[in-house]
């Protein structure tokens, strides 16, 4: 067995490699760029290297450069994670020649299902079912927008070497075929560096099924049983399971006989996944192969006992199998769930900064794999995944449950989070009901826009955020606008001759469009009067903890409450919904002669990451209307659209396309 190995990864996933590899006794070599220097991967490893910038052109994925520190650092191994050179068949033959074993398939296999027609096209050869479509070699439009019209609309555009819905294009009728191609070949290219493109049918509300393979050197091949991944945003998954309600025994076993088929075909060694669409009628299609391991692995960890890496370490030190396909059994129920920092409300628009406080959930079978801490900041150079949290219990209503108070548990403040929308996933009753298919999202508008703001402000968040706005008054600091508060102190020893008066304490906060006043007063230690507007003032306790926690206690009645103060307003987090209350703002010299509340209007929009113009759609003066697409930029290898906030005029667009950007820049100036 190896006893050094290289992660060439970063964030959760080189954490959750080194954990295996410290229980095997294996020392570990972090690579890092610039910015990770202090990041928790390089903190947990054995040894680090700095390996470039930030940019992962300039560092993980820089091949010369990993392949350079593994020698230097004596590792035996290098386990690629997920993304970056995970499915990169050129990294794998630069291991080979270094004399460092991959740990992973062949650059053979890798290469051969790396190409969605060519995986398509083996298992159409041992009797895989595929969508119908079109996969071939041509790749003019002309003969695209054909074979579109003989395969009928709706149908997806689909990069052959893509992954993570980058480079996917729905479309739903063939006048808007040729603008929806040109725009996944642009994102084609720009992920994979290959804009080959293909067609298939769009299957209609089709479940996600994928079948979790391991296979080793000397001909043995079994299966995992399969995680259902529907619920997805911008064709990637965001909620994954084990088993799913959808399959029989027999279907199961159907479906997993067809993937080590398929595996073996294809000369496949090492973990690896094959993706299927499964429709309404339970008839499913193999959609493509994942030569790697996949984010959602942990789910099949807890269903059957297994630690995937470490068989992943064995294979790829030359072992054979120690399991067998009857040995493989499914017990209980485990649910996964992708923690983002990103804007469900601004079309999953990723969100950067520092994480300026985080509670992790815990409890009996709870798992969070992370590799961001507070303190660490969210950048635009990398994936905005904070976090994964799985659950698991003996059966899915269990599952189910222990997910949605884990996330009530969950608390992040400093950037945006998706932890909201996966609350409300996990209560919707389709999602109780296993009622789930790739369109589910969409279908339950639980990503419209305005949702959360409209939605009625409870008691206890404006009860929380008053207190603890007292309790830390004594200690704010203004560092910048993005300051948090310091160590809560005693509100006996703060509160000042207001109190000594017996006179309530009336704070101010706006929510949506309205107003909010709270006022308060310590009545004994640690229980207030607290009145919300006109209503009648009511006894409660409140505790307020270091790590940004109050717990209100109404009567017998407990409830939890996270959160933290800014310079210009308050977040609290509450049964996993973030409030954001607007603190009240000393009147501009405007507000105070017309005497009313003055809307600030956005006039210069900016983008929110580093990135490059790919298309500018308006022109100085041009007149445009709320949510209209003005530019287009292409950041984290997705496209971002930069929408018009109201109606207004065009003033100067600042960029034309090809440009690139850092974020903040300003990209286009608007007015009324």
């Amino acid at each position: 067995m190896f006893k050094k190995i290289l992660v060439a990864n970063r964030g959760e996933i080189a954490v959750r490699i080194m954990a295996s590899c410290h229980e095997m006794g294996i020392q570990t070599v972090a690579v890092y760029s610039e910015a990770d220097r202090y990041a928790r991967h390089v903190r947990e490893a054995t040894s680090a290297y700095l390996i470039g910038p930030a940019p992962a052109t300039h560092s993980y994925l820089c091949i010369e450069k990993i392949i350079d520190v593994a020698k230097q650092s004596g590792a035996q191994a290098i386990h690629p994670g997920y993304g970056f050179l995970s499915e990169n068949a050129a990294f794998v033959e630069a291991c080979e020649d270094a004399g460092v074993a991959f740990i992973g398939p062949p650059a053979c296999a890798m290469r051969l299902m790396g190409s969605k027609i060519a995986a398509k096209r083996l298992a159409q050869s041992v009797a895989v079912p595929t969508v119908p479509g079109y996969r071939g070699d041509s790749q003019d439009d002309a003969t695209l927008l054909d074979e579109a019209q003989r395969i009928g609309f709706p149908l997806l555009i689909k990069a052959s070497a893509g992954g993570g819905g980058k480079g996917m294009r729905e479309v739903d009728a063939a006048v808007d075929f040729l603008e929806q191609l040109a725009g996944a070949k642009r994102e084609a290219l720009a992920a994979f560096g290959d804009e080959t493109v293909f067609l298939e049918r769009l299957i209609q509300r089709p479940r996600h099924v994928e079948v979790q393979i391991l296979a080793d050197t000397y001909g043995n091949t079994i299966y995992l049983g399969e995680r259902e991944c529907s619920i997805q945003r911008r064709h990637q998954k965001i909620v994954e399971e084990s088993p799913s309600v959808m399959l029989t025994s027999a279907l199961r076993a159907e479906m997993g006989s067809a993937a080590v088929r398929l595996a073996q075909a294809a000369g496949y060694v090492n973990a690896g996944t094959m993706e299927f669409l499964l429709d309404a009628d339970k008839q499913y299609y193999f959609l493509e192969m994942n030569t790697r391991l996949q984010v959602e692995h942990p789910v099949t960890e807890l269903v059957t006992g297994l630690d995937l890496v470490r068989h992943q370490f064995l294979i790829a030190g030359g072992e054979p199998l120690g399991l067998t396909q009857e040995q493989i059994q499914q017990r209980g129920h485990a649910i996964e769930v992708r923690i983002y920092a990103e804007d469900a409300e601004r079309d999953f628009l990723p969100s950067t900064g520092k994480i300026t406080g985080m509670v992790k959930p815990e409890g009996p079978g709870i798992r969070v794999d992370s590799g961001i801490e507070s303190a660490d900041e969210i950048t635009q150079f990398y994936d905005p995944l904070i976090a994964k949290l799985i659950v698991s219990a003996e059966d899915r209503p269990s599952a189910v449950a222990r997910l949605q108070r884990a996330l009530e548990h969950y608390a992040i403040f400093g950037v945006t989070t998706n932890i909201p929308l996966l609350h409300a996933i996990a209560v919707h009753p389709a999602f109780q009901e296993g009622l789930t298919h790739t369109g589910f999202l969409d279908e339950h508008h639980l990503t419209d826009k305005h949702t959360v703001q409209s939605a009625k402000l409870p008691a206890g968040v404006l009860m929380a955020a008053a207190v603890q706005a007292v309790n830390n008054e004594t200690s704010m600091y203004n560092a910048n606008s993005t300051g948090v508060q310091a160590k809560p102190t005693n509100p006996w020893k703060a509160l000042g001759p207001w109190r000594m008066l017996d006179e309530a304490r009336i704070i101010s906060y706006r929510y949506g469009q309205q107003e909010y006043k709270v006022a308060l007063k310590p009545i004994v230690p640690a229980t207030w009067s607290i009145q919300l507007d006109e209503g009648v003032p009511e006894r409660i306790t409140i505790t307020c903890d270091i790590d940004n926690l109050v717990l209100l206690t109404r009567d017998t009645e407990q409830v939890r409450v996270y959160v933290q103060q800014y310079t210009d307003e308050t977040q609290v987090i509450m049964r996993g919904q973030l409030y954001r209350l607007a603190h009240r703002q000393p009147p501009s010299v405007e507000t105070s002669a017309s005497g009313t509340i003055a809307v600030s209007a956005q006039k210069m929009l900016t983008a929110p990451m580093a990135g490059t113009i790919v298309k500018v759609q308006v022109h100085d003066g041009d007149t445009v209307q709320a949510q209209q697409v003005l530019v287009i930029l292409s950041a984290m290898k997705m496209e971002h659209a930069i929408t018009a906030p109201y109606d207004g005029t065009v003033q100067h667009v600042y960029y034309q396309e090809g440009a690139v950007v850092r974020g903040g820049d300003t990209l286009v100036e608007m007015e009324y």
